[in-house]
């Protein structure tokens, strides 16, 4: 058996549990044949609809992509949108179980109308304030029922900035997930950045870093990066810092060194979810423990392959295992 077939027979074996905004992609695609006569803008003829899951439930996608079993728990509203949510996950045999409902909320919504492959306009329908007390409270009791009765090997936290990783639930999570041995996975965002202390792998992309820090990074050279993830490390005590630099590859670094991992020439058509992958493939590496440098080589290259596709969509496991394999990354 070849190493990439090793981690992925693993990956078959796992329990991926992931924490956060749940939303629904949705999409509109047409073609533009004019200019409206109301006003300068395109007028799209829409040819067809489909809706996909998406923010923290694409990283959960990815993971089942990948053989794992993946567990979604998140806070929607009490909403047409979160029946829509329930449909989705039930197409793409994911239990409900870890949707908490709440009449306080509004379910997330961006639906995108695309037109020849590219992007004309995003409508996003969202509530972006801090859950309630109350709905911290149902969300944790969720989580804590969910780590007794599945037993995770990994916990990815993916915020979006919609108001379910709140200080609290972080708290609450990373706690809970110390108490049992389960390592913690972060793709952060700004508003909590600093919030995160205790977790095992932490993974900005150099935005948030520059943002979070609120200090000037050269993604070029490699001691500017060591510099601002040694004070992350300091801030936050993760053990491993994952930062992503787009077409600068990445950088990975732990108490033992960084080390820059080179991006791979794709042809770039689409971002979105590209992040949600990285941190799927990490948390399944993180969870068999290999080594960092292996763990961002692996995320970095699945994170390319998405890009390749029209909006949002798990990484192809077939294609990524053949990919790994050319490039001999577990070689």
């Amino acid at each position: 058996m070849s190493a990439i077939d090793a981690f992925l027979s693993k990956a078959e074996g796992s329990t991926v549990l992931v924490v956060g905004d749940v939303m629904v992609d949705a999409y509109l695609w047409g073609r533009v044949d004019r200019i409206s006569p109301e006003a300068p803008v395109p007028v799209v003829q829409v040819t067809h609809r489909s809706a996909r899951l998406g923010g923290a439930a694409n990283v959960a996608l990815n993971a089942k992509a990948l053989g794992a079993k993946a567990i979604i728990v998140s806070v929607a509203g009490d909403d047409e949108n979160a029946d829509r949510v329930e449909r989705l996950l039930a197409e793409q045999e994911l239990t409900p179980d870890g949707l908490v409902r709440s009449p306080l909320r509004r379910t997330t919504v961006k639906t995108r109308v695309i037109s020849a492959q590219q992007h004309v306009v995003r409508v996003d329908e969202e509530q972006e304030d801090d859950l309630s007390a109350t709905d911290e409270r149902a969300l944790l009791d969720r989580i804590a029922l969910i780590l007794r009765n599945d037993r995770p090997g990994v916990i990815v936290l993916e915020d979006y900035n919609k108001g379910v990783l709140t200080a609290g639930v972080i708290e609450g999570i990373v706690a809970m997930a110390r108490a049992q041995g389960i390592p913690v996975a972060v793709d952060p965002k700004k508003k909590n950045f600093l919030a995160y202390r205790g977790v095992t792998l932490f993974k900005p992309n150099l935005k948030e870093l520059r943002e979070g820090l609120k200090m000037d990074i050269d993604p070029t050279d490699d001691m500017s990066l060591d510099r601002a993830v040694r004070q992350l490390e300091e801030r936050l005590g993760n053990a491993i810092s994952l930062v992503t630099l787009s077409e600068h590859g990445a950088f990975v670094h732990d108490a033992r060194g960084g080390q820059r991992i080179a991006a791979h020439k794709r042809k770039i058509i689409d971002v979105s979810g590209a992040g949600d992958t990285v941190i799927a493939v990490a948390a399944l590496a993180l969870a068999q423990g290999l080594a960092p440098a292996v763990i961002a080589a692996l995320s970095n290259l699945a994170g390319g392959l998405v890009c390749e596709e029209v909006g949002v969509a798990p990484i192809d496991r077939e294609r990524f295992r053949s990919e790994c394999e050319r490039l001999r990354l577990l070689a």
